[in-house]
């Protein structure tokens, strides 16, 4: 969905507008800037109440950037990231503070956002202590209460997270999330560390949760066929920026830009004589410091022609279908 302001539902919950995080390069004794690495370059969207958007592309893409960004967790450049109607890079610490209750995350690792020296107990509960929300008796019931919720035995809170496999690990990171009763949680790549048979029953775990809860997903992923699963809406990201946009079964039935196109074809078949020509990009990816001119995708799309490296393609709706958006002048 796009995020413009003359037609948005009155559902949506948070709303990204043109934002940009950039990050300076320094160089020589003095350390000077000269440069930056435009890891987010010009990104919007919005997400409805309770649904889930799929933000994908390859490693680098500023997908995780964008997640954090949104969170306050890494500063903005530039934009705006509306959350409930408020602007949430215009709040007060104190204002803030009391956002994120709202808006919390879920990690890739789950070795290494976990504190190793902490009970499950403990890092449950912590939350619940900072916010002054529960202590004492009534914190140890609420977290026996969320890890049951997530699929684990709560006679296991004294146990430290060396002592849990990763599919555990990552329940434990759930139930650390859901502590705050947030609405919105950025998932940012939850399954693409653990192995196939468990990535399964925590995508299982996470749509359970959302139609429990009501959440609402910004789902980070690299894969397109988990995102598939889980996904309302998905956004396909390329160096900084959008390059497609659209309900999940349309992206997925009939992709458009050349880079989408590209992705889907990576995804394994279920067996070795379906139909499906794979398409390889041209070269490497380039360097977000120093991004090509006009669409940054054609010095790799097997489709690019004169246009290309001179306009800068719009994100725009195609004619027969407002809710897909394409970056691309072979569609505009």
């Amino acid at each position: 969905m796009i995020a413009d302001a003359n037609r948005q539902p009155r559902d949506v919950l948070l709303e990204v507008r043109d934002l940009k995080t950039y990050f300076p390069v320094r160089r020589g004794l003095l350390r000077r800037t000269v440069g930056y690495v435009r890891a987010v370059d010009g990104v919007s969207f919005a997400i409805r109440s309770a649904r889930t958007l799929g933000l994908v592309g390859e490693s680098g893409c500023g997908k995780t950037t964008t997640g954090r960004t949104i969170l306050r967790l890494i500063p903005a450049t530039s934009g705006n990231v509306t959350f409930e109607g408020r602007n949430v890079f215009d709040l007060a610490p104190e204002e803030l503070r009391r956002l994120r209750r709202h808006m919390q995350i879920i990690f890739q690792d789950p070795y290494g956002s976990l504190n190793p020296r902490m009970t499950v107990g403990a890092i449950v509960g912590e939350s619940l202590t900072v916010h002054g929300i529960a202590r004492g008796r009534e914190r140890d019931q609420r977290v026996a209460r969320l890890l049951e919720r997530v699929g684990l035995d709560p006679a296991l809170v004294n146990r430290y997270p060396h002592e849990f496999s990763g599919g555990q690990r990552q329940r434990i990171g759930i139930a650390r999330a859901l502590a705050l009763e947030p609405k919105f949680i950025v998932c940012d790549e939850p399954v693409s560390a653990l192995d196939v048979s468990i990535q399964a029953q925590i995508l299982n775990l996470l749509e359970r949760l959302q139609k429990e809860l009501r959440l609402t997903y910004l789902f980070i992923a690299h894969d397109l066929a988990v995102v598939s699963h889980i996904s309302d809406d998905v956004a396909v990201m390329y160096l900084g920026r959008i390059v497609e946009q659209s309900p999940s079964r349309t992206l997925y039935q009939k992709p458009l830009h050349p880079y989408t196109k590209c992705l889907m074809s990576a995804i394994p078949k279920g067996h070795p004589d379906a139909p499906g020509e794979r398409i390889v990009p041209r070269g490497e990816v380039p360097s977000a410091m120093n991004p090509p001119s006009g669409c940054t995708f054609h010095p790799r799309c097997p489709w690019a022609f004169d246009r290309c490296p001179v306009e800068v393609p719009a994100l725009a709706p195609m004619a027969d279908d407002p809710q897909h958006l394409v970056s691309c002048h072979l569609h505009h």
